[in-house]
């Protein structure tokens, strides 16, 4: 392997060297809805991992379950592992511990349990159509959106007591230490509480996922981070192909479009400046990719080192987001 590079010294090579071993903890592989199409299916995803070189591949599943199809996918793809897990959303009753139960003891079982992705009430409330230019939420520009959809959406008490059902779940996750708890796409203060909750009952190993990592500023990650809990970074943060596709929700009407209108966005720069900031040995970087408008999620795996290397992060550095520490959170002995 080459063993490192400059600024002024650059390989064509490292790149693909350090996807060797790699674990892409974040792929969405279907089955999809067809309004947001995918790019692979899970076996595709899986083969062109393997030939790669890469380790592991943990599959997402917002409408089904992962963990079956990683089952099926290592009975017919010998050479890497993959995994899955599952997402606490609305299409399944949301916090919901029958689901999750079943979802833990499905064959050989799964690798998270997440807190839902667009469904949860802080993405929900946010997601928004266009109206005379404007970005107008769904909640406002549809009635039934919040009579609908926001009544059974998932919402994290930020203080106080907690239901029945989550406690309920949060113990079956503490019950299962080779699980992860995952927090979804929930806000900032939910984050916070979600942290409490896991040491309270137990909880080893929770993932601040990407869209939830946003809403905390970097104190709060830090403390995260001193924690033991880990945080994500995905490529989709920074490299995101906006085109006409609904997220979870069939209705073509309820298509977001915030990605329709020029506004702030942060950069590559900034996310890696963040990194740095909470120090790469406490995140686990996937891609989030999977959509049919982005490349495969293992050329995107490349795209995302080579960024790395673009902003000067060591090869060992990379190692440790892209393959070691992803290794611990799904429970894999180190190599």
């Amino acid at each position: 392997m080459t063993v490192s590079e400059s600024f002024y010294d650059r390989s064509m090579e490292l790149p693909s060297e350090l996807l060797v071993g790699a674990i892409d903890s974040h792929v969405h592989a279907g089955p999809v809805l067809r309004s947001n199409p995918g790019h692979q299916d899970p076996f595709e995803v899986a083969i062109e991992a393997r030939e790669a070189g890469m380790r592991a591949i943990v599959y997402y599943d917002v409408f089904g379950w992962a963990s079956g199809t990683a089952w099926m996918v290592n009975r017919h793809v010998p050479g890497i592992r993959t995994f899955g897990g599952y997402l606490m959303n609305s299409c399944h009753g949301g916090i919901n511990p029958r689901s999750v139960r079943t979802a833990l003891y499905m064959e050989e079982g799964c690798r998270f349990i997440s807190f839902g992705s667009h469904c949860t009430y802080f993405s929900a409330s946010r997601e928004s159509t266009l109206i005379d230019g404007e970005l107008v939420p769904f909640k406002d520009a549809f009635p039934e959106f919040e009579r609908e959809e926001l009544s059974r959406a998932v919402r994290i008490p930020t203080e106080g007591p907690i239901s029945d059902d989550l406690a309920e779940i949060l113990q079956m996750v503490a019950d299962h230490p080779d699980v992860y708890l995952n927090t979804g796409h929930v806000s900032g203060p939910e984050v916070m509480r979600i942290l409490d909750l896991a040491e309270e009952f137990g909880i080893r190993k929770v993932l601040i996922a990407h869209p939830a990592r946003q809403q905390l500023s970097i104190e709060q990650q830090k403390d995260a981070a001193r924690r033991g809990f880990f945080l994500e970074g995905c490529l989709v943060d920074w490299l995101y192909p906006h085109a006409p596709r609904t997220h979870y929700y069939v209705e073509k009407k309820y298509m977001d479009r915030s990605g329709d209108v020029p506004r702030p966005r942060r950069t590559a720069a900034q996310w890696m400046a963040d990194i740095r900031e909470v120090g790469p040995e406490h995140f686990v970087l996937g891609t989030d990719y999977g959509i049919r408008a982005a490349s495969t999620p293992v050329q995107g795996m490349r795209t995302l080192i080579t960024t790395l290397l673009d902003y000067e992060f060591s090869p060992d550095e990379i190692r440790t987001m892209t393959a070691h520490n992803p290794a611990r959170l799904i429970g894999l002995d180190p190599v």
